[in-house]
């Protein structure tokens, strides 16, 4: 199986990391969290400028056509230079759902969100991660041809900057049923709706979102039957959040490589010591471990071929090995690699945050075993 990137792909790869490497290094991205900016706007407009806003979008829905792969090769620059740009929320789950409905109004917002000229928000997340579509239970009312959110959404990325809501809801059923699941888009100013915005561990913008009877029209139905939708959605969002946690690993295993390498102790270099020696072997161990792991599971999800399990297998692996390396980085740097002054610490952090989103490593390795029985 070739897991290589094509000459384009690899075109593409080197023009986003030129421009992250110009306009996006630690401090400015610093500056950027420190401020009440939730990202860069400068940013995002060369994104759109870039084609990026439009790539993972079909030809038909205004996009460039591009793949998995196509994300996948972008998304680690991401994790390199831990960008807070709302790419996951606003393109990869938000937009996606859009871009899977046939709506009038899914179409027209998506244009305007492929432009730059609107964001949206994925309201999913309800509690731990809602590792799986059925866990939903925000529900969805229906009386005389409008519906009625009545509930809470939580962790919502960008939910205090989106212009529409697209909101996973349950209009039959108890949690853990695949059938009852609701997509619909909302007007993130409609009565009812009240937002608490907060920044997340890995300096993100987010919110957590209650719905009190807010009126849905049917026209704002995007899917009465969404499950397997939303599997497609947040399956491919965990591929690129997988490939983002293998840029930030790259970038820790450089960082720490280069850190070794020059802190001395007793005038020889710390990297000749044994225990540290050992310490970066594993981690490039690691390192390679979930780059493959990612690369296979990219390349059977691009051919259709991607099973629940090669996601859970994917999913586990990066929360389990990025945990071990952000640690490893963090020990090989000493009291320095807690301080907020270097990078080593938000990396960790951001891995921890890809962790614990639609479920954690320990859910995922759980997962692996009821499927295997």
């Amino acid at each position: 199986m070739d897991f290589s990137f094509t000459e384009e792909q690899q075109m593409l790869r080197d023009s986003v990391s030129r421009v992250l490497d110009k306009t996006y290094d630690f401090k400015a991205r610093q500056i950027l969290v420190d401020s009440d900016k939730p990202w860069s706007a400068e940013v995002w407009t060369q994104f759109a400028e870039l084609g990026l806003l439009a790539l993972p979008f079909s030809e038909e829905a205004g996009g460039l056509g591009g793949s998995i792969v196509d994300v996948v090769a972008i998304a680690e620059s991401f994790g390199d230079h831990l960008l807070v740009e709302p790419y996951l929320s606003s393109i990869l789950l938000g937009g996606q759902a859009l871009a899977l409905s046939d709506h009038d109004i899914a179409r027209d917002w998506l244009a305007k969100i492929i432009a730059g000229e609107a964001i949206t928000a994925f309201a999913h997340e309800e509690a731990r991660g809602t590792p799986a579509p059925e866990f939903v239970t925000l529900g969805a009312q229906q009386s005389g041809g409008n519906y009625f959110l009545d509930g809470g959404k939580r962790l919502v990325l960008n939910g205090a900057e989106a212009d529409i809501l697209v909101v996973s809801a349950r209009l039959s059923g108890v949690a853990g049923e695949k059938p009852g699941l609701a997509l619909m888009v909302v007007d993130a100013k409609a009565d009812g709706i009240d937002i608490t915005s907060f920044q997340t561990i890995d300096g993100r913008s987010a919110a957590h979102i209650r719905f009190d009877k807010v009126q849905v029209s049917a026209e704002q139905l995007l899917s009465a039957d969404a499950h397997a939708l939303l599997v497609t959605v947040t399956n491919d969002a965990i591929i690129a959040l997988c490939a983002e946690a293998v840029g930030i690993m790259a970038a820790l295993l450089r960082a720490t490589s280069e850190y070794t390498a020059t802190r001395k102790q007793f005038d020889v270099p710390i990297s000749s010591f044994q225990v540290i020696a050992h310490r970066l072997a594993d981690m490039k161990i690691a390192y390679m471990k979930a780059r493959s792991s990612l690369y296979y599971t990219t390349a059977l999800a691009e051919a259709g071929q991607a099973t629940d399990r090669d996601l859970a297998v994917l999913k586990g692996q990066i929360g389990k090995l990025g945990r071990a390396i952000g640690e490893a980085a963090i020990q090989s740097h000493g009291g320095v690699g807690m301080t907020d002054e270097l990078v080593i610490g938000h990396y960790h952090k951001r891995l921890i945050a890809i962790d614990k989103m639609f479920g954690d490593s320990e859910y995922h390795f759980r997962k692996i075993g009821q499927i295997s029985e």
